[in-house]
């Protein structure tokens, strides 16, 4: 009787250690830009364009030319909180001009994750929807996620987007 509560347990443990080691942490931003859907989409989608807003992307190479589409990749250099990496992403969902989706996976450690973007046609103007969802495994990474990390990268995105209808909007 003790062996199978003991092997209960175990099974258990791991259920719970997989459920914990499954959560994230998601940085969600809104911003409105005025410029038509179309001309956001294609240029939010467009990774070369990323170095001109993003703060964090300090490089970007493969399928970078152009609106990513389902199943295209690019490599992008970055630095997020301070931490400097490599992640290569890859598109998911694309629905023109309303939504796509790309997931990372780090090349120099285990990790990764997901952004999303959503644009709403107002108007003429969009109103531009970006999460950004990664794992928080372990008790320790989720403790330095909500002392340090995840404000920084709230702040970032914050900033991406300041500089994205900055540049959008400037750009006659």
């Amino acid at each position: 009787m003790n062996t199978m509560i003991s092997a209960m347990l175990r099974v258990h443990s791991r259920a719970q250690w997989r459920q914990h080691s499954q959560a994230m942490t998601r940085i969600y931003n809104t911003i409105q830009i005025d410029k038509p859907v179309e001309q956001v989409f294609d240029y939010v989608t467009t990774a070369a364009n990323w170095l001109q807003w993003h703060p964090s992307s300090i490089g970007v190479t493969g399928a970078a030319d152009h609106p990513g589409n389902v199943g295209e990749q690019v490599t992008e250099q970055y630095v997020v909180a301070g931490n400097r990496g490599t992640v290569v992403w890859t598109v998911r969902e694309r629905d023109c001009p309303r939504h796509w989706v790309i997931d990372g996976v780090l090349l120099e450690r285990r990790g990764g994750g997901t952004v999303a973007y959503t644009l709403t046609a107002k108007n003429g103007s969009t109103f531009f929807e970006r999460e950004f969802a990664y794992p928080t495994p372990g008790l320790f990474f989720r403790l330095i996620d909500a002392l340090i990390y995840r404000r920084r990268v709230q702040a970032e995105s914050e900033q991406a987007l300041r500089n994205l209808k900055r540049k959008l909007e400037s750009d006659e």
